[in-house]
């Protein structure tokens, strides 16, 4: 490409790693996660011009430790609930953790090894596939994991009762795993690899980890016994339903689709009775061919009776289409005060 301007500023960005620290004018007090760019120019004759090192792009360190934070803190809920819960009563949990404890079974290793090395492979696709502070988080959460469980292996179990240890070390489990995959991080490397099959495959990601899952959970029944494959199988059920509840809150959100001949009146209701911004899109039927008023709107899950009361009042034949909003960022979704 041929540069046209007399003197053209450029970034040549670095990335600070143990190469970078061996050059004098990386400045030393930026963490290691900061993004520094060097700028230089380009004068007429050709030649560089170095200038000023300054960083364009930094995590802030107060976010990287509460990352760690939360990371530490569900590493020690999934160990407290295996060790003292789950693995004292020969329960197991799905995916690489899982098959860590059936290999602990039956071989004189401890489930830690195993752990952290069904995971190496795992640590390599996740860094190609998805990025490098997913690899972080994931392999601080596996090899801290690995730590704790055998810290932890020599306090006594908490209850011997199936049924207790099930449902207990479950939701346990399920928290941890939750602060875990809420803050980038995870601790089962199937998922990684149902990723890749997803799209060579043609199957969804849940359907390849349910897949592994049931025919680990499954391999449990040969080890141990078919009594506790079965409670494996209620205790994986648990924990998973309590990990959307920590990835996704309690407060669930629903986008609501309103096709009615009163939007405006819809509108103004939901504005002042339901304190809710709403979204007028302008569009055409498909059928009739006539020009039509939609009304868009997210609510929370506990206001969507309130909403369809609403509509209902106000417009009985109006259309309406709900559906689950996995996240809300930006725009007005705080709630308005209700005059």
């Amino acid at each position: 490409m041929t540069l046209q301007c007399p003197t053209i500023r450029h970034h040549r960005i670095h990335l600070l790693s143990a190469i970078c620290d061996n050059q004098s004018n990386v400045p030393v007090h930026l963490p290691s996660c900061a993004i520094i760019v060097k700028d230089y120019t380009i004068d007429p004759d050709g030649r560089e011009k170095d200038t000023v090192n300054q960083p364009i792009f930094r995590i802030p360190s107060w976010r990287w430790w509460r990352r760690l934070i939360s990371l530490t803190l569900g590493c020690i809920l999934v160990a407290v609930g295996l060790d003292l819960f789950l693995i004292p009563n020969q329960i197991i949990d799905g995916g690489v953790v899982g098959i860590s404890i059936i290999f602990s079974e039956i071989t004189p290793w401890s489930m830690s090894v195993f752990l952290v090395l069904f995971n190496l492979p795992f640590w390599f696709l996740g860094y190609k596939q998805i990025g490098k502070t997913f690899t972080f988080c994931t392999m601080y959460s596996v090899i801290l994991l690995a730590v704790l469980t055998e810290f932890i292996h020599s306090f006594p179990r908490v209850t011997d009762n199936l049924f207790l240890a099930t449902v207990f070390g479950g939701i346990i489990l399920g928290m941890g795993v939750g602060l875990i995959i809420r803050n980038g991080g995870s601790l089962d490397g199937t998922e990684v690899l149902a990723i890749i099959g997803h799209e060579k495959l043609g199957f969804s990601v849940g359907e390849i980890v349910m897949f592994f899952n049931v025919f680990i959970l499954g391999s449990a029944g040969f080890v141990f016994e078919w009594d506790k494959a079965m409670y494996s199988l209620i205790a994986y059920f648990i924990a998973y339903k309590t990990i959307d509840v920590v990835v996704e809150g309690l407060d669930e959100s629903k986008s609501v689709m309103i096709i009615s001949d009163k939007p405006d009146d819809i509108a103004e209701a939901i504005l002042y009775r339901l304190g809710r911004g709403v979204t007028h899109i302008y569009g055409k039927g498909g059928y009739t061919k006539e020009e039509k008023e939609l009304l868009y709107c997210i609510v929370t899950r506990l206001e969507v009776a309130k909403l369809k009361s609403i509509v209902s009042e106000i417009d009985p034949h109006a259309f309406v289409a709900i559906e689950h909003v996995h996240d809300v960022l930006g725009g007005r979704f705080k709630k308005k005060s209700i005059h």
